[in-house]
């Protein structure tokens, strides 16, 4: 729950991008739009714009609101961070185009194309923002494509684009770590196996028809939010975290092994591979 300070503070934020008549959207997202905060929270806003406000100006606006700003950033999305005098939390604002987001609903929404993990992070993060500012209702009309029933095809080509991957194919990940680990590469092996939970993942929030929350909270969100899931999901996924410590590597794949067993025995049960795919 966002407190007092922070919401007068977004309130004047979302004014001043108000102003520009390029930004389409200014909307409250992450852990605090989705209700999984916690008092270590960043404020993370998603500015939709035709164009990106200039340097110049969003330098003005981190001088106005904020400090130790840090303007400019492109490491993932565009944008710019600055720590909030009011509040003592680090504002994360981000920039997107309208058309983009549009393009990346019509291709999971409409197309049903799935991706290796992560398959509907987007439509997740624009289903669970609060818009602070909407010009001309844009966002709302958007976000009211992703409250449409979970398509069915989504949900067998996200299962069918990350299941083989898994440990079906020559290049799967489970072959990777077993040479990871023949080589004493851990680095390697880390980098593996959180390959693997990744397409694990979306696997599990497309069976229970559920849009991916992101990188962070995966286990707790699927215990309160997925009624599907392997009866030994919470142990197994920790089991396997642990092993990756170990310096036996039947422990690395064997908790693998039982991980995706668990996770075989649920897509069968929903009919969603059969006995032999596995």
């Amino acid at each position: 729950m966002i407190g007092l300070e922070a919401q007068l503070l977004l309130e004047e934020i979302s004014g001043e991008f108000a102003k520009l008549p390029e930004v389409a959207a200014v909307v409250l997202s992450g852990s605090n739009g989705s209700g999984f905060s916690d008092e270590v929270s960043d404020i993370d806003l998603y500015v939709y714009s035709q164009h990106e406000p200039s340097q110049k100006w969003r330098t003005e606006l981190a001088r106005k609101f904020g400090e130790k700003a840090s303007i400019g950033n492109e490491f993932w999305e565009p944008g710019d961070e600055w720590v909030s005098r009011e509040t003592r939390k680090v504002v994360d604002i981000m920039y997107r185009s309208p058309a983009w987001i549009e393009q990346q609903f019509e291709r999971v929404l409409s197309q049903h194309q799935a991706s290796v993990g992560y398959s509907t992070c987007f439509v997740y993060n624009v289903l669970h923002s609060q818009p602070l500012y909407d010009r001309g209702n844009w966002f709302a009309s958007l976000r009211a494509k992703a409250e449409q029933p979970y398509p069915d095809s989504l949900r067998r080509a996200i299962v069918a684009k990350n299941y083989p991957i898994l440990r079906m194919t020559l290049s799967s990940y489970v072959h990777q770590i077993e040479i990871a680990l023949d080589r004493k590469d851990s680095v390697s092996v880390n980098h593996r196996v959180v390959a693997l939970l990744a397409s694990y993942f979306d696997i599990l929030f497309a069976v229970n028809r559920l849009f991916h929350p992101g990188e962070k909270r995966l286990v707790a969100y699927v215990m309160a939010k997925c009624p599907k899931r392997p009866p030994e999901f919470e142990k197994q996924v920790t089991k396997l975290l642990l092993a990756i410590a170990s310096t036996k590597q039947s422990d690395v794949l064997g908790e693998t092994a039982k991980l995706l067993d668990g996770l075989d025995d649920l897509l069968i049960e929903e009919q969603l591979i059969t006995p032999h795919s596995n």
